[in-house]
Parts: C-alpha cells; structure tokens; sequence
C-alpha cells in the first residue's frame, strides 16, 4: 500500500507539471480518461493521413488532422440536407440529423430516427434514410481508400459520400444533397481568426469537380478542407462560399429552398475576425424520374501535408502528398487534386475492396459477428492517431542509422520506398508503435500491408543499435536510470506531444530496459514477418539484430538452466501484475524465440549460432516443463505464491506465434501439444466459461477454484486483444468452435452491450468498468484469420476457396 501510495505522489506531482506547469498532455492521463460516447461510426480517410469520424447517427464527431492528437468534439453545422421539389415546388427540405441544436435554428432539424439505418463494414458504411411521407429513399455510401498491399490511394485523406437516390413516387423529383461543412474541427483554433474560403473547379481527363476550399490558417499545421461533387450530365453542383455556422442559417435554409440550388457567389470569403467563425456549402443536384433511381457523389477532403510533432523541432512530409514518385505535392494546394482523384477513383477502390472482403463475406462457416469483427476492428490502422511520413530529400544512412547501425544495409532504401509508419498505443495512450502491444497488433499490418510492418521492423532495429543515456525517473519505482540502453527493444518510438523517432520512450511507468518480453517480440516478429512475406533481405538485415536482443536477454537467465526468469515486478505488457521466476508468458515467448533463432540460423546457414540457441532451447524446455507444468495448465509462475498457480489466459502466447510459422509440430515443437490443448481447454472452462457465464471472453487470471484473480489491477480485467490471439491459438490446436465462442464474448460485449463501435478498448471488467478507449491490440483479431486460412489450406479436400488476404 505504501508503494502504491508513493506511486500516485509521484505521478501527480508529474501530472501537474506537465499538465498545468508546461501545459502539454500526459503521455497517460490517470486523472482525466477520455468519457464514453456511445456514438461513434466508421472513421474517414486513409492510412496516416488523419482521420475524421462519422458517428452512427451521421454526425461529425472526432478529429485527428493533427497526428496523435484528438478532439471529440461534434460540429453541428456539418451535415448534409436533403430538398425535394415536383413540379417547380419545393415539397420537403430536411437537415438529415436528429439534433435540435440552440444555433442554425432556421433549419428543419430533428429527422425522426425510426425512419434511418446504419451500417458499417470497414472501410465502409451505409445510412439509409427512408423520408417519412415523401416515397423517396437515400442511401448514403461513405467510402475510404483503405485497400490491401495498396500503399498510394490507401494513404489519401479522403472520404467519398455516393448517395443513391430512389424515386418510388408516379412523377419525377428533383433532388437536391446539400453538405455543409465549418471551417475548422470544433476547437477554440476555428476562432482565431484569418480563416476563408473560396470556391474550386478541377478538371482533368473530362472529369470536373467542383466544390468549396475552406483555409484554416492556424500557426502550426494549417490545412485546407475540401467539400465537392462530381459533374456529369444531368447532375449540377452549387456552392456558398460562407456563412456564420453561429447564427440561425436562415439565409442558407432560404437560398436552398427557393430552387433546390445554392447562389455560387464568384470570389474567395474574407478572412474572419478573431472569435468569429465561418463554414461553406456545397449542393449536388438531379432530377430522379418516376420509379427510377440515380446517383450524386460528394467528397471531403483535407490537406496538411507538412506537420510538427508537439516539439515543434522537425517539419515531416505526409507520405500522401510525396511519397514515390511524387503524389500530390507538398505545397498545401492539393485539395482540389485529392477531391477529384476521389470521386474518379472510388469505384476502382470499391472493387478491390470488394475483391477482398467477398471471400470471407460469402464464407458460411464463418460466423456473422467474426466478419463484422475482422473488418471494423481495422478501424484502427487508419485512427490510431496514425502518421506515415517520408524521409526528407537529404536524408542519408548515417543520419538513420546512428552511431551503431552499420549493418542495416537496406535501412535507407526501404524507408525512402515505403516511408515511416507509427500508430498509437491508444487515443488515450499516447505512445507511437508500443511494441509489447503491436506485438499483437502486428498481425494486420503484416498480412495486409507488410511493407508498413517492415518499415516499423527496420525503425525499431536502429533504435535498438543505439542508446539514449539521458538519466530520468521511473513513476512506478521512483528510481532513476537513462532513457534506452543500447541492445534493447524500446518500449515506443515516442510521443505526439514531443519529437517521435528522434526521442524515444515516452512511457515512464517502469524502465523497460529490465522488461523481459519486448526483445523476445522483436525475434519472434522477424521471423514471422518472414515467414509470410519470404523477405530474405530483411532477414539478413536483422539476424545481427536479433543476436544482439537476444545476448542482452541472456542476462535474465540468472541460474543457466536455459529459461529466463522474471525480476519479481510487473516487467513485461502487464505492467501492474507482478510475476517473479520463471513464468508461463515470458518463458514460454523465450523458448518461442530460442527456437526461432535456430530456425532463422539454418535458413542463413549460421551453423554456430544454430548450435548455441539449440543447446539453450534443450535445457530450457525440460526447465520450463518441469517448474511451470501442473498436469493440467502452466502455472503463471514458479514463485510459489498464493497466486502462483493462477490460470493465466496468455499462457500460450509463445506457441501462438509459433503455429502462425507453423513452427509447432516436429523438430521445431517446443510445448508438448497435448500440454498445450490440455492449457487451452482448461482456459476455456475457466477464464472463459466460468467467468460471467462464458458471455465475456477470457479473463486474463483465474484461481484454479473458478475465482477470478483479484491480486492486482489487471489480473481480473479481459483484454480483447489478448482474447483474440488467444481464440487464434485455440484454432491452430484444432479448438475452433472455443476459439469461436472466446472471440464472440469480447465482440458482444464491445461492440453491442457496451455500445463502444469504433472505440474498442484496450480492457474491460465483468461490471462494465473499462480501460483505455481505442486501443491498438484488438487489431491481433487477425491472427485469427491467419490461422484460419492456414486451416483451410492444410485441408485435405476443401470445398471452397479458403478466405485470402494475400495477393496471389
């Protein structure tokens, strides 16, 4: 309890001055979480580009243009309305939104909700709006560029809005699609004055594009938005240039009505005024003959393509607007381009990612919630306050690779071809590409844009060649050591509010140089990664690397018996759950990576290095097996405390990454397979049966007698990514349908019980308490489907075309 309580005196005295005293946000804030709002839909935009997201009931309702940063804010001026006209009258005019907001009361809110559907399978989403008493139906595709082994279009910060028009009335309609849109994300930033608008016309190949640029010229990171339509015969687009998003919007309401039209007005808007605050229009317009159908498209669109961290030190490129060859542009007047790419593009982005969700969708093997889950839990990848950047021009290999990073041969040519990835711990953990957690995480990067993966692999690899011997204080601890030691995994690259890359180790909860999972997660990535890719000249390129992780870990093996033993502290992704001695997780991951050092050493022939990790992996198993084993499960450690022998829910966690390189049966066996089923079965009437009535996924603890482990923080909560590496697990042992029934308790409780689409957090408790919104693990659902297909193509006679994620 003391050690508890000086903790807390340590973090608050942190959390002030960082807070209050320097003004900048906690890398974690343990005093203000994010609060639950139950309304979020599918995000818009591409990889690293920053994301807007729609909520179910069609608002605009959390921004991330500044990377890593976040602002859930609803900005009521941006919707779209929708007017009706027969016969030279206007019969209906409707904002589509169910808000009575206090401004814009010119105009007709509160659209009855019984008349509109949502749906979401990412990257898309439909909103069907069956207006009430008019036999008229819209729908509203929303369309994204998120598209596997893509790494051009998947990059753009666009969203494609492909509103289908039914007429079942006996007369023709017109039908007019108004978007409205404020200059800005919400935030004090949209009143400081000298922003505007002007309208826009690009025409390229026949295809013209018309809309409304609205500038937001704020001091650092400026970026224009972009609202347009499409022109094509028998579609007219309208625009207004400004209006006051503050006052009632009559005059907006008005002009729309008289004609189903907007007025066009030629000319850019003056800049505002400090405090006030502007917005545009743009209008798609048709006629749609009786019982027949039409089409009008819109498209938003944002360009920031130079960005600073919160340091503020280093100008960065966006990887859309460069990238190789040449994109965009960095010069900030892309958004006219990026506007009429999208609305020219979108349908060939609509059949490549039809071309690869349709196997999985048609499957009928698969469960109904598992497709939901696959895809919408990818939301991640795109809203994790995701960046992806590229080198700067002048960039060379030394500046990359540091003192120490001679031997990464291929470091600068990847780097330059595909960029710099990082994504988020969490919108609420602010640490770019955790890698405890993108351990998890890593399967959806490598099985659907594995050059991303390879770029994060060589970023982590220079990092840990090189050391950082700035001395700080650790808040769990209160001792002090220096921010990274040379031959260590980091535990992040960095974060948001500072110098990402350049200043590594965001986290300051523990020092992680003594954590006994992180360079055990590099090894096993490496060869995983190439297992599935077969990128022989990655593997080279890291084999130094991983020898050196490797020799640093050898260290925790304090009694040479071949298995590494934990310090008696929470030193590993478990931050808050002590585990001393050998250890199910960490040792299990240590042989995991042992063997597949061995492995990696025959594939480069490395005969000496083969014989070493051989030896070590021979005493290390009959160790392993003979402190951890109990005839049913492996103990959570070897420690002989009262929780000991608690049933720990990733116990499997080594073998997991094993069966996924198909490292798990043979010479290369390292956990006897009748133990590991025997492990996995018992998790399944425990952790998940005898926990809230098997409805909730696998507690991460349990006692043998069918308690939940209430020892420390963590050790009672579900944490869904883990349930979903867990579930993968079970489906490479031939355990489907537990694997099956595992993974739904977490996708029921998140994403319908909870009501947290779009949000999935990193834990949650029997009692609906949760923990950290948004969090990057859950994208380890993946591995799921790996082991499906891995499944499906080891099948003797399959009846249908196992479901793919990778070009032929």
């Amino acid at each position: 309890l003391l050690s508890y309580l000086s903790f807390l005196c340590r973090y608050f005295r942190w959390w002030y001055k960082k807070t209050r005293i320097e003004k900048k946000s906690a890398f974690i804030d343990l005093l203000c979480a994010v609060p639950l709002q139950q309304i979020y839909g599918c995000p818009l935009g591409g990889i690293g580009g920053g994301t807007i997201t729609r909520g179910w009931r069609g608002e605009f309702c959390r921004w991330q243009l500044n990377p890593g940063i976040y602002h859930y804010e609803t900005v009521i001026a941006d919707q779209f309305t929708v007017c009706l006209r027969c016969k030279g009258q206007t019969v209906y005019q409707q904002v589509l939104s169910v808000e009575r907001p206090s401004t814009l009361q010119g105009w007709n809110w509160g659209y009855c909700g019984h008349y509109a559907f949502y749906h979401a399978l990412y990257p898309r989403a439909w909103m069907v709006y069956e207006l009430p008493g008019q036999n008229v139906v819209l729908t509203c595709r929303q369309v994204s560029p998120v598209i596997p082994h893509d790494y051009k279009d998947s990059s753009l910060p666009v969203g494609v809005f492909i509103w289908e028009v039914e007429n079942g009335r006996d007369e023709d309609v017109d039908v007019s699609i108004m978007f409205s849109l404020q200059n800005g994300t919400g935030t004090k930033e949209d009143r400081s004055g000298g922003h505007w608008n002007e309208p826009f016309a690009f025409e390229k190949e026949g295809e013209r594009v018309a809309g409304v640029l609205l500038h937001h010229c704020t001091r650092v990171n400026p970026f224009t938005l972009a609202i347009s339509a499409r022109e094509k015969a028998g579609t007219g687009v309208t625009h207004l240039t400004a209006f006051n998003p503050t006052g009632s919007g009559r005059e907006v309401w008005q002009d729309l009505l008289q004609d189903g039209r907007l007025d066009s007005p030629a000319g850019e808007s003056r800049p505002t005024e400090k405090g006030e605050v502007t917005a545009a229009a743009v209008c798609a317009s048709c006629r749609v003959p009786a019982q027949g159908h039409r089409t009008l498209e819109l498209a938003l669109a944002w360009d920031m393509p130079r960005v600073h961290f919160g340091s503020k030190e280093k100008l960065h490129f966006r990887w859309v607007v460069c990238g190789t060859p040449v994109f965009f542009g960095s010069g900030g007047d892309a958004a006219p381009a990026l506007s009429h790419h999208a609305l020219t593009h979108y349908e060939e982005w609509e059949r490549k990612i039809e071309a690869w969700q349709k196997p999985i969708l048609e499957n009928s093997q698969l469960p109904s919630w598992y497709k939901s889950a696959l895809f919408n839990e990818l939301y991640f990848v795109t809203d994790g306050g995701t960046i992806w950047v590229e080198l700067p021009p002048d960039c060379c290999a030394e500046d990359l690779r540091g003192p120490a990073g001679a031997g990464l041969s291929h470091l600068l040519p990847v780097l330059r071809e595909y960029g710099r990835f990082a994504y988020l711990e969490g919108q609420e953990y602010r640490m770019y590409n955790t890698y405890d957690v993108h351990f998890y995480a890593s399967f959806a990067l490598v099985m659907l844009w594995p050059k991303l993966q390879i770029s994060l692999q060589y970023d982590i690899a220079v990092t840990v060649v090189n050391e950082d011997v700035q001395p700080r204080q650790y808040l769990m601890c209160g001792q002090t050591a220096q921010v990274k030691l040379k031959n260590v995994v980091p535990h992040d690259i960095g974060d948001p509010g500072d110098e990402p890359w350049q200043r590594v180790n965001a986290y300051l909860m523990h020092d992680t140089a003594d954590w006994k999972d992180l360079n055990l997660k590099f090894v096993l990535q490496v060869y995983r990664d190439y297992c599935l890719t077969q990128d022989s000249v990655y593997l080279r390129d890291m084999w130094p690397v991983c020898q050196a992780v490797m020799e640093s870990e050898l260290k925790f093996d304090t009694d040479n018996d071949g298995l590494i033993e934990n310090g008696g502290f929470a030193d590993q992704t478990y931050d808050a759950w002590v585990v001393n001695g050998a250890s199910a997780y960490c040792g299990g991951l240590w042989l995991a990576a042992v063997c597949m050092m061995c492995k990696m050493a025959e594939v480069l022939r490395d005969a000496e290095i083969q014989q070493k990790y051989t030896d070590i992996l021979s005493k290390g198993k009959e160790a392993f097996e003979r402190m951890l084993w109990n005839g049913k499960y492996y103990n959570y450690d070897s420690s002989g405390s009262d929780t000991s022998s608690s049933i720990m829910s990733d116990q499997c966690a080594g073998q997991w990454f094993l069966g996924a390189c198909g490292l798990d049966q043979g010479e290369f066996e390292v956990f006897p397979k009748s133990h590991v089923v025997s492990a996995l079965k018992t998790i399944f009437e425990k952790n998940v049966m005898s926990f809230a009535g098997g409805t909730m996924g696998a507690v991460n603890g349990m006692r043998p007698n069918g308690v939940p482990d209430t020892s420390s923080v963590q050790s009672d909560e579900v944490w869904i990514g883990v349930v979903y590496a867990l579930a993968a697990t079970m489906i490479q042992e031939g355990l489907v349908e537990e694997g099956f029934h595992t993974a739904e308790g977490c996708y029921r409780t998140v994403w319908e019980r909870l009501g947290m689409a779009f949000q999935t957090p990193e834990a949650y408790r029997e009692k609906k308490v949760y923990r950290s919104l948004a969090y990057m693990r859950p994208l380890s659902i993946w591995s799921m489907q790996l082991a499906l297909e891995r499944r499906a193509s080891q099948a003797p006679a399959p009846t249908q075309s196992p479901p793919g994620s990778h070009p032929p």
